[in-house]
């Protein structure tokens, strides 16, 4: 293959599969991998992708992150049915964190009746947690305006106090070779932190966050039990082999 067409290629399998390893780029052109890593670093600097560990995403999406206004009625009734099954998963008398997000809003309604106590990170869910009489901490911290979330030190200080019996984490992609990513590195560690706390976490997601990749990881797919509407047979073999995925319905 010519420079050009090889170029050509990359963009075309980039578009089709958002993420691209290095070494799938190798076996499918037949070049060698210093010849893909110069080719990877021509198409970075004209702007056409975005290098990563090991291979290449798009270019800008993975920084994008959108408002509780946008996210909230996006895959809305998706999102209730995956509470509904995240929520089955709860016992009684359970401490639980519940990260800020949409998903995770929809789970309170679930828990009213289970006597938690539910540590969150959230401004947007607390309103909902006092109106479902559950017992409910908040960590405080620096508040983010777009999403209400509590990030920073203070929130990272605040959770090292709690050790919680189940961990529900809203993510904006899974990818079997990048893990769970966010755009923000510092709402990453802020769920990282809070996963390693608990005894069992669940990553929640709705079908358009598979194989999406955002700036920063949270931990690989073994970590978090992933709990999302529908994905296909391919997707889901390529999870399986490095977590459980539990489908709604199935």
């Amino acid at each position: 293959m010519l420079t050009n067409e090889r170029h050509t290629y990359i963009l075309r399998l980039l578009a089709e599969k958002q993420a691209i390893k290095i070494q799938e780029l190798v076996e499918s052109t037949g070049a060698s991998e210093s010849t893909i890593r110069r080719d990877l670093t021509d198409l970075e600097q004209s702007r056409k992708l975005e290098r990563v560990f090991g291979g290449a995403i798009l270019p800008g999406q993975n920084l994008l992150e959108p408002s509780i206004k946008d996210k909230s009625t996006q895959f809305l009734d998706e999102k209730i049915r995956i509470a509904e099954l995240a929520s089955s998963f709860v016992q009684r008398g359970d401490s639980v964190f519940l990260d800020a997000g949409t998903t995770t809003f929809q789970l309170i309604p679930f828990l009213k009746d289970k006597d938690l106590v539910v540590v969150t990170n959230g401004l947007t869910l607390v309103e909902a947690l006092n109106d479902h009489g559950i017992t409910t901490y908040l960590t405080g911290g620096l508040m983010k305006p777009r999403t209400g979330a509590f990030v920073g030190s203070h929130t990272i200080q605040a959770l090292q106090n709690y050790r919680f019996d189940i961990c529900f984490l809203g993510i904006n992609g899974f990818h079997s070779d990048y893990g769970y990513t966010t755009p923000d590195p510092e709402e990453a560690a802020v769920k990282q932190l809070a996963s390693s706390l608990a005894k069992t976490t669940y990553a929640l997601a709705d079908h358009s966050k598979t194989n999406k990749i955002s700036f920063a990881k949270i931990m690989d797919l073994d970590r978090a039990t992933l709990i999302v509407d529908e994905i296909s047979k391919e997707a889901n073999a390529g999870l399986e082999k490095k977590t459980t995925v539990k489908v709604v319905n199935r």
